[in-house]
Parts: structure tokens; C-alpha cells; sequence
């Protein structure tokens, strides 16, 4: 990858993790319209390599595509040309490229910092994975993609919340080896409340809740996962959760240190302030998404 210096987007940061916004030397970038800033959004996810002309007009328009869709990926990439910095949108052969230093690109950032999270708590640093975790999901402004609903944006948005989802559970799992259970209750109860089937939350909140002297209320969590798996799945909890319900049962010393075994995979999201300004963005998204327009208007 170019170094910041080679690139021509050093003073240009862009923003995914939310609603798509750029600013260049200090000051916003005026992205104009819906469907070019999808436009954007869709080379940024594949910043700094080509994406063909063909898989631009698929993944805007999918099977609705008009006959002049291809024109009209044109009509946008010469708009955004006029407002992005020189040499950032090419025309590179099947198609074009948006060139930009990778940390410049907030969701290059997140990953970074979400994948040196993850080895800090493999290898037992807790309070480094929690500080890299914490600071990978400030990055979050609010649902990302949410303002588009072409094809691409349908499948990627659910990606990344997926990843949004998978670093807050890191970094649970990473405050449950500090010890902080007590004040992870309130917080992964409304991560279940949200995420009802997720067993990794839901181990982690049996486990916090364990670990605070509420053992009836972590047991009461299994049933209630178990009565609903089977309810709208026809399943049962899978083996890591029957075996944290059996070592509960059996009050197993080991659930009691810091440094036990994490429940199965699972979640809370960065500072409380953070949070709720995450959920605040989600909400307004949510009131906005029903009136979007076509992905061709």
C-alpha cells in the first residue's frame, strides 16, 4: 500500500463508519447527492483496487438496472471528480479506483485497531485489548451505509455491524478478565434485549451477572435462552453454553477468577457516551430509511 506521503488524499479523511462524509485540509467535502455518495461509499469498501464498470452498475442497481446505468456511473464519477482532491478518483481499466491513504479511511482504522485488540487479549493482555477495542469503536458514528439502500449497501451494512457487533464482544470478554462484571450488567442487558439469540452475549451476561452474586438471575438467562431457541428455531444452546450452565450449577471455582475462560463469543458497546450516541444515529436512520428513494433517482 502507498504511504501517506505518495498518496493524494494526505490532508483527506473520509468516514464510513456512519453517515458517508469526507473533508479535505480541514473543511467538508460537499459529496452532492444520494446516488453518487453511494457511488463513493461502494469504491471506498474497496478503496485503492479497481472495481469494474460492470460490478458498479450490479451492485447499485442489481436486476432493476436502467439501460443507461452505465452513463450514469459516469455522470457520477465526473461529479465527485469536480469536489474530491486530484488524482483520487482514477480510471483505471475495467473501471476506476478511489486512491487514498488507508488510515485516511475510518473503516481501515477500525479493523486495525479491532485486529490488535483481538491479539492483545488472545495473548492475555486485557487492559491493552480493551483500550485498542475502546478506541476502534469510537471510530462509530452510527449505523454504517444505512442512508443508501442499493444492493451493495444491503449486504455490506449487515458485514460491518457484524464486525461492530464481534469487536464490542471482544472487548466485554477483554473488561470480564479486568474484573468488571459489575458494571457490565446494565449494558449487555440491552445488548440482549437487542440481540436476543446471540449466545456469546448472552453467556457474557450469565457470566457477569454470576460473577456479581445474581448466580439465580445467570441461571434464569440460561432457561430463558433455551425456551426461546427452541421456540423459534427448534434448537437447543449449544455446547459452550450448557457447559457454562453445568459449571454454574456446580458453582466451579474457576468462574470466579478474572482470568477464567470468556464465555461463548459475544458483546457491549465502547463508552457509555459513545453508545448512546450510537443508538441515537440508529433510531434517526430508522425514521429516515422507509422514505429513501430509488437506487437510480
Amino acid at each position: 500500500m502507498k504511504a501517506q506521503e505518495d498518496t493524494p488524499t494526505g490532508d483527506t479523511h473520509v468516514r464510513l463508519l456512519g453517515a458517508v462524509e469526507a473533508e479535505h485540509e480541514g473543511s467538508p467535502v460537499p459529496l452532492g447527492g444520494r446516488a453518487q455518495r453511494a457511488l463513493l461509499a461502494r469504491l471506498l469498501l474497496d478503496a485503492n483496487r479497481i472495481v469494474s464498470s460492470d460490478r458498479l452498475v450490479d451492485d447499485l442497481w442489481g436486476e432493476d438496472a436502467p439501460a443507461s446505468a452505465l452513463k450514469m456511473v459516469h455522470v457520477y464519477v465526473s461529479k465527485l471528480r469536480k469536489v474530491l482532491p486530484d488524482g483520487m478518483l482514477v480510471t483505471r481499466a475495467p473501471g476506476y479506483a478511489l486512491e487514498i491513504d488507508p488510515e485516511a479511511l475510518d473503516l481501515t482504522r477500525f479493523e486495525r485497531l479491532r485486529e490488535q485488540g483481538r491479539a492483545a487479549l488472545a495473548d492475555g493482555q486485557a487492559a491493552a485489548a480493551a483500550d485498542r477495542l475502546r478506541e476502534a469503536l469510537a471510530l462509530w458514528r452510527g449505523p454504517a451505509l444505512a442512508e443508501f439502500d442499493e444492493p451493495f449497501a444491503v449486504v455490506e451494512s449487515a458485514r460491518l455491524e457484524e464486525l461492530r457487533l464481534s469487536a464490542v464482544e471482544d472487548r466485554i470478554d477483554a473488561d470480564l478478565a479486568l474484573g468488571l462484571h459489575t458494571g457490565l450488567v446494565g449494558e449487555l442487558d440491552a445488548l440482549v434485549a437487542h440481540n436476543p439469540l446471540r449466545e456469546r452475549l448472552r453467556g457474557q451476561l450469565m457470566l457477569a451477572r454470576y460473577r456479581s452474586g445474581r448466580q439465580a438471575e445467570a441461571l434464569a438467562g440460561y432457561r430463558e435462552l433455551r425456551e426461546l431457541l427452541a421456540t423459534e428455531l427448534g434448537i437447543e444452546p449449544s455446547a459452550p453454553m450448557r457447559d457454562l450452565e453445568r459449571r454454574m450449577l456446580q458453582q466451579d471455582p474457576a468462574l470466579d477468577l478474572a482470568a477464567a475462560e470468556a464465555p461463548p463469543r459475544a458483546a457491549v458497546i465502547p463508552h457509555r457516551a459513545a453508545a448512546t450516541r450510537f443508538r441515537r444515529s440508529t433510531s434517526r436512520v430508522a425514521r429516515r430509511r422507509s422514505h429513501l428513494s430509488p437506487a437510480c433517482a
